[in-house]
C-alpha cells in the first residue's frame, strides 16, 4: 500500500468509490492505470488500441459536451456542430463500459449556461460571468444551478447502479481559455465547491470520485472536497518519461498525500520509468483523435510496449471493483 490517502472526501461515498480509491492507492508507485479519452459513438481510439495491442485500456474517458443544456444551435459553426453531433448518444457507450466493469472518467466541455455562440465553453465565445454564477439570486447563478441539475439527472442512474465515476469538473481551471477559469482562482474554487455541495447534499451522487485538475496551489479548492489531484500535460511528441517534474510540481498544491493522475496527455508516459523511479501517478488518459489514432505523438511500437508492460494495468488485468 502507498502512503496516498484512500479515504474519500465524501463521508457518504458508496463502497464502489472506496474500492476504487483503495485499489489506486495500492498500485501507486508500482503500476499505472492505462487510460484513453473517447468522444464519439464509434470510439475509434478504443478500437485502434485494440487493433494495435490486442488489449483495452483499464480507464475509458467519455465526453459530455453535447449534453450541455444550453448549446446555441442558432449561432454556431460547422466545426462546433461536427463535434456536438459526433458526441450525441455517447452515454450509451459509457453504460456499455460500466457493464464490462471498466473504469470510467467524465470530461465536460460545458457550453456556457447563459449566452454564447459556437463552442461557448471557450471564454472568448461567451460573456457569461462566472464570478456572478457563485452569487445566490443572480441570473448567472440560476443558469449555473439549472445546468448542474440537468447534468445531475444524467449522472443519477450511475449512482443508482453503483457505478463509480472519476469526475473531473472544471478541468484546466487555472487557465483563461474556459469560462470557468477566466475569472481567476477565487471564482473557480467557489464554482467547484458549489457543485460539490449540490451534488453530494442535494442530489446524493455518492458514486463520484472528485478529481481536481490544475497544478497551481492558489486554485486548489481544498482537501475536504477533493479525492484525487491531477493535471493535463502535452509533452514533446515521442518523449516517453515518468513525467516526474510535473508530478512533484503538482503535489505541492496540498500538504495532504493525495492520489495523483495525469488527467490528459498527448504523449504516452513510460510505465517502466514511473515504477522504477517511484513516481506516484496512479493513472493517465491519452486525449482523443490523432493523439491516439496516429503515430504523430506515439509510435505503435511504444503503444504496444506500454500495453504489454508489467508496470501497466489494462482492462484485462483490472480487478472487478464494482
Amino acid at each position: 500500500m502507498s502512503d496516498k490517502i484512500a479515504t474519500p472526501c465524501n463521508e457518504k461515498a458508496q463502497d464502489c468509490v472506496k474500492r476504487v480509491m483503495q485499489y489506486l492507492s495500492d498500485i501507486t508507485y508500482h503500476q499505472i492505470i492505462t487510460g484513453q479519452h473517447t468522444q464519439t459513438m464509434e470510439q475509434e481510439e478504443l478500437h485502434y488500441i485494440e487493433t494495435i495491442t490486442g488489449k483495452q485500456p483499464a480507464l475509458l474517458g467519455f465526453e459530455l459536451l453535447s449534453y450541455s443544456p444550453n448549446i446555441n444551435y442558432m449561432d454556431t459553426d460547422a466545426e462546433c456542430m461536427k463535434e456536438v453531433t459526433e458526441n450525441y448518444g455517447t452515454l450509451k457507450r459509457a453504460w456499455e463500459w460500466a457493464e464490462s466493469k471498466g473504469l470510467i472518467t467524465f470530461t465536460w466541455h460545458w457550453f456556457s449556461p447563459l449566452g454564447g455562440r459556437a463552442k461557448s465553453f471557450f471564454a472568448e465565445n461567451t460573456d457569461f460571468d462566472a464570478s456572478k454564477a457563485v452569487i445566490s439570486g443572480m441570473p448567472e447563478n440560476r443558469a449555473f444551478l439549472s445546468d448542474l441539475d440537468v447534468m445531475a439527472g444524467l449522472l443519477r442512474p450511475f449512482a443508482d447502479k453503483g457505478v463509480p465515476i472519476l469526475w473531473r469538473p472544471f478541468h484546466e481551471g487555472d487557465g483563461n481559455w474556459f469560462w470557468w477559469g477566466v475569472k481567476g482562482a477565487d471564482t473557480v474554487k467557489k464554482l467547484y465547491r458549489l457543485m460539490y455541495e449540490r451534488y453530494t447534499t442535494v442530489h446524493g451522487l455518492h458514486n463520484l470520485i472528485w478529481v481536481w485538475n490544475a497544478p497551481k496551489a492558489e486554485y486548489y479548492p481544498g482537501d475536504d472536497v477533493v479525492d484525487i489531484i491531477s493535471r493535463d500535460m502535452y509533452p514533446e511528441a515521442h518523449t516517453h518519461t515518468s513525467q516526474s517534474e510535473s508530478y512533484y510540481d503538482l503535489i505541492k498544491i496540498t500538504d495532504m498525500p493525495k492520489l495523483a493522475m495525469i488527467g490528459e496527455t498527448g504523449t504516452l508516459p513510460s510505465a517502466k520509468a514511473i515504477a522504477e523511479e517511484g513516481v506516484g501517478w496512479a493513472s493517465y488518459m491519452t486525449w482523443s483523435h490523432e493523439f491516439c489514432t496516429s503515430e504523430k505523438f506515439n509510435t505503435n511500437a511504444v503503444l504496444c510496449e506500454l500495453y504489454n508492460s508489467p508496470f501497466a494495468v489494462t482492462k484485462e488485468t483490472l480487478p472487478i471493483l464494482y
